[in-house]
């Protein structure tokens, strides 16, 4: 689908001809999009966000961009019939007097200055300088004066359209709302131990950890002046952009939000997990001896993958940052256009916004206990898991849904092809070479039974889920495939 040519301001053939005499300024640059989903990811692990709320922004931003793009170049078609609940957004009446880019960047500084309006200072300092040299390379490839100006106002609109649609999606009705997890056998308790606290919490964000504050929330009487300037405390009661907390429940209300691709968050089914059962050889206990078995025989190289895939928050992206970062490598690995690193963008993040709306949703509608209970309570009292178990829900994994939507995605659009990932580097994990993004997929929900956090089932059903939304972005979205 194109966009069809505006009318009702010029004749088309005024419009034909101030066409042909424009200057043709300089192409959009497909490394403006690989820029901000880079940097992105750093401000998710600099703000400690829970994969939910990361993944909630990081698909918002990813609209904004392509959105801006989309007003100036007609090979996007705009996302209005796409998206779920969403306006009409701006575009530009002669694409040829405005720079795609600049409206991009400019939509793109609108949204995030409104959904980080609660973040620390060094991330929107850092994102107002990528914004601010993204501008000057423009200038420095002569974008005329005039054309920045109309673009910026575009761009300005669009990002305040993206921001409206934002605030409609049940989102703000969350923040605050008491949550009692339901009791009973079966049913998901958190008892991670407060010794696993610091590993989730410390970051490049905060120095300290406080096991009755491991959000690091800024107290009266308890900060000094040098934990203001290097821990960076977050404000307690910060509703927009909590710092996640391994002591409570993350998001129990998350499955209520308004998707951005599907229609419902429950449009893909997921069938229910095996009822719990206390008896050896009923189905849920057969799934908590496959854990214990695998992690009995764990490899050097199942250890290494648990960690590869980890993605902890604070410590790193969270696993929406991980995938995110998979795809802006892709822009340059597969020398991708500005209009397909949008679209690649775009189709990632909404893919993987819905599908922790889905997750979430079965998550906390079925409660499900986790291994490290159900193996503590009836095999064995002293086992633990390799890495920490987060604090919500076992079923489906959340990792094996968001990263088969995000494989589905980026599969219908680059195709089976190998591909390296460098996103572990800076915490000291090597590029790993994948052979598909399917396998890389397959790859990160095992990696949840080897650390002893899910089922087998949990996987399973993550990635039917996962698959099931891709798919259902990606056909929504339209589009060819980019070989």
């Amino acid at each position: 689908m194109r966009r069809q040519p505006a009318t009702g301001r010029t004749t088309p053939l005024l419009a034909a001809l101030a066409l042909a005499c424009a200057p043709a300024g300089p192409s959009a640059d497909p490394g403006m999009v690989a820029e901000w989903m880079h940097q992105l990811y750093g401000m998710v692990r600099t703000e400690r966000l829970s994969p939910p709320v990361a993944s909630r922004l990081l698909g918002y931003a990813s609209v904004a961009l392509y959105q801006g793009l989309a007003a100036v170049d007609p090979s996007l078609p705009p996302l209005t019939a796409t998206l779920t609940g969403s306006p009409e957004f701006p575009s530009a009446d002669d694409p040829a007097g405005h720079d795609a880019t600049l409206v991009a960047v400019e939509a793109e500084r609108v949204v995030l200055d409104s959904l980080l309006a609660g973040g620390l200072p060094t991330t929107r300092a850092a994102l107002a300088r990528l914004a601010d040299s993204l501008r000057d390379a423009r200038i420095a490839l002569g974008v005329a004066a005039e054309i920045r100006t109309r673009s910026a106002d575009l761009g300005a609109r669009i990002g305040n359209a993206v921001v409206a649609w934002s605030r409609t999606d049940g989102f703000e009705a969350t923040r605050g709302r008491p949550y009692a997890p339901p009791v009973g056998p079966g049913l998901w308790v958190n008892d991670t131990p407060t010794s696993d606290y610091t590993a989730t919490s410390r970051s490049g964000a905060t120095q300290s950890v406080a096991l009755d504050n491991p959000a690091n929330q800024l107290r009266a009487g308890a900060a000094s002046d040098r934990d203001l300037i290097l821990g960076r405390p977050k404000p307690a009661g910060q509703r927009d952009l909590p710092a996640a907390n391994p002591a409570g429940a993350t998001e129990p209300f998350w499955g209520t939000l308004r998707p951005f691709v599907l229609r419902t968050w429950d449009e893909c089914p997921l069938p229910p997990p095996p009822p719990y059962d206390r008896a050896p050889g009923s189905p849920l206990h057969q799934e908590a001896m496959a854990v214990v078995e695998t992690m009995r025989g764990l490899t050097d190289e199942q250890r290494q993958i648990t960690l590869y895939w980890a993605d902890n928050p604070g410590e790193t992206g969270t696993p929406a940052g991980h995938w995110l970062a998979i795809g802006g490598q892709m822009v340059s690995q597969r020398g991708l256009t500005a209009a397909q690193a949008a679209r690649l963008f775009v189709a990632t993040a909404t893919a993987q916004a819905d599908a922790f709306i889905a997750g979430w949703g079965y998550k906390y509608e079925f409660n499900l206990i986790r291994p490290r209970t159900y193996i503590r309570r009836l095999i064995d009292p002293a086992w633990e898991p390799l890495i920490p178990t987060p604090p919500f829900p076992e079923y489906p994994s959340g990792h094996s849904t968001q990263s088969a939507a995000a494989a589905s995605v980026l599969t219908a659009l680059l195709g089976t092809v190998a591909f390296d990932d460098s996103t572990g580097l800076y915490i000291g994990h090597p590029v790993r070479r994948f052979p598909s993004f399917d396998a890389a997929a397959e790859e990160a929900g095992l990696s949840r039974i080897y650390g002893g956090l899910h089922f087998p089932v949990g996987n399973t059903g993550g990635q039917d889920l996962g698959r099931c939304i891709g798919a259902t972005v990606i056909a929504r979205l339209g589009g060819t495939a980019f070989r």
